[in-house]
């Protein structure tokens, strides 16, 4: 009799090993998932891209989701050709020197707003370069939005008269 008591004993203790060895598993896949959600929320992080381009210029700024500048570039900032600043390669390396500190920063995904001169007929030769090399430096883009201003009446446009007056 002693002999089996000893036996359960032993087997009751193996059991109970057996039992922390699974809970201490358990645990670590607890840790580790939870480790995982932190990583993901650490990895997407958002920001805004302002691309105003106009017939003479591209400038794209880049900031954070409250406001905050983290890079802001022009064309004169690449290029001392000024005809050259509203050209769609200017823009592309314009793009790319604004993504880089971003990039470091750990931003990963952008808002886009691109805009053009007030009561101007369309974008300028650079915005549609910008937002593409934008998309190939590797930031996920989100929504792109045209906010250019709308002229609604106003004070007279500058400049005056054109053609004959009689």
């Amino acid at each position: 009799m002693s002999e089996e008591a000893a036996e359960q004993v032993e087997i009751k203790e193996e059991k109970a090993v057996e039992k922390k060895v699974k809970e201490e598993k358990l645990a670590e896949e607890v840790k580790v998932n939870e480790e995982n959600k932190i990583k993901k929320k650490k990895e997407d992080i958002t920001g805004i891209a302002y691309v105003f381009s106009s017939s003479n210029n591209t400038i794209v700024h880049i900031t954070d989701l409250v406001g905050n500048t983290l890079s802001r570039v022009s064309g004169g900032m690449i290029t001392k050709h000024s005809r050259l600043k509203s050209n769609p390669t200017i823009a592309m390396f314009v793009a790319k020197k604004a993504a880089e500190r971003p990039r470091d920063l750990g931003i990963t995904s952008l808002y886009i707003r691109m805009r053009a001169k007030t009561g101007a007929i369309g974008h300028g030769p650079g915005s549609h370069a910008a937002v593409k090399t934008l998309s190939k430096e590797g930031f996920r883009i989100i929504n792109i939005l045209d906010s250019t201003r709308v002229a609604r009446g106003g004070p007279k446009k500058k400049g005056g008269r054109r053609g004959r007056r009689v």
